[in-house]
């Protein structure tokens, strides 16, 4: 192989993701040039409405995954928390990047930290996952959507739209946007949400030297994390319009999972982790949604699904 064709989203943080992965291939397989297939996917296009109502992240992935069916790309690079947990027949989410700081970062040009925040101030997000764990600490606070790109986001914050809002950290970091942020404050209560901070490598299947190139870029340690949060979103079923947190960490040879999972409003919620040594953890994500469903966790995202964005469900398209 003498060219590998990259296919990306042309947003500002998923081209520098691109980028990264290019400059890394380029130094490990020097014979090969890199080029990058830059697309606007619709989850790009739509910035008006929250994902949930115009059918999810998969609109961040589906172009991206039908340039490599149709041979225009032999690899694509997600942020892995966009990746839905099916994949098309005929590709393949082969490798997982090292992961990065998972954190959630609340912002604000007033005020220095949520605990410092007055009752009823404004914070942006359009997460119900943030939503939903924002309201169990705060359910004195009103939060409204927040749309748009990252910078569009960091403007409305410093236009005054909102007191506060909250994003992640990595893309921030990765843009080099935090320094004209007055007060920005690590939120560690919040669970991140399946694959943050990691970037995901699709393949075609059956090209077994785009398969070498994609597993020179693979962090056996996030590959086995991230696995166990993306089969415990499969197995409970949760899309995007479901208030659900899970994240999994490993620390010597055993690896823990948590998840949390409720209403957007901050109610009814279900906290529940699991360890296993790493030998024997395989099935562990599966467990915990076992685990959880026994305890009502379906009819709670049931719920919870009917009551998200409800102002808007007329319009959903």
């Amino acid at each position: 192989m003498k060219k590998l064709i990259i296919a990306t989203r042309a947003s500002n943080l998923a081209l520098w993701q691109a980028y990264h992965i290019k400059e890394r291939v380029e130094n490990s397989f020097p014979h090969i040039t890199v080029e990058l297939n830059e697309i606007t996917s619709k989850g790009d296009k739509i910035l008006d409405k929250p994902l949930a109502l115009v059918g999810g992240k998969g609109h961040f992935t589906k172009e991206l995954e039908d340039e490599m069916l149709a041979g225009n790309a032999h690899l694509a690079v997600h942020s892995l928390k966009d990746v839905p947990t099916y994949i098309p027949e005929g590709l393949e989410l082969c490798a997982i990047t090292q992961r990065q700081d998972q954190s959630d970062v609340f912002l604000s040009h007033t005020y220095e930290s949520l605990a410092q925040l007055p009752q009823g101030a404004v914070v942006g997000t359009t997460s119900l996952r943030r939503r939903m764990q924002l309201l169990e600490q705060r359910p004195d606070l009103t939060v409204k959507d927040l749309r748009g790109n990252v910078n569009t986001r960091l403007r409305k914050l410093k236009e005054g739209q909102y007191d506060a809002i909250i994003l992640a950290y990595i893309g921030l970091q990765r843009l080099d946007l935090l320094k004209g942020i007055p007060h920005v404050e690590r939120l560690a209560f919040m669970i991140p949400p399946m694959g943050q901070a990691a970037l995901g490598i699709e393949i075609v299947s059956s090209d077994s030297e785009v398969r070498e190139i994609a597993m020179s870029l693979n962090d056996e340690a996030s590959f086995i994390a991230t696995k166990l949060e993306r089969d415990f979103v499969s197995k409970i079923g949760a899309g995007c319009s479901a208030p659900v947190a899970v994240n999994a960490t490993i620390e010597g040879e055993e690896i823990t999972i948590r998840a949390m999972l409720g209403y957007p409003d901050g109610t009814h919620i279900l906290h529940e982790t699991l360890t296993a040594p790493l030998t024997t953890c395989d099935d562990l994500g599966r467990e915990l949604a076992e685990a959880m469903i026994s305890k009502g966790a379906l009819e709670i995202l049931s719920k919870a699904e009917s009551i998200a964005f409800k102002d808007e469900m007329p319009e959903r398209l």
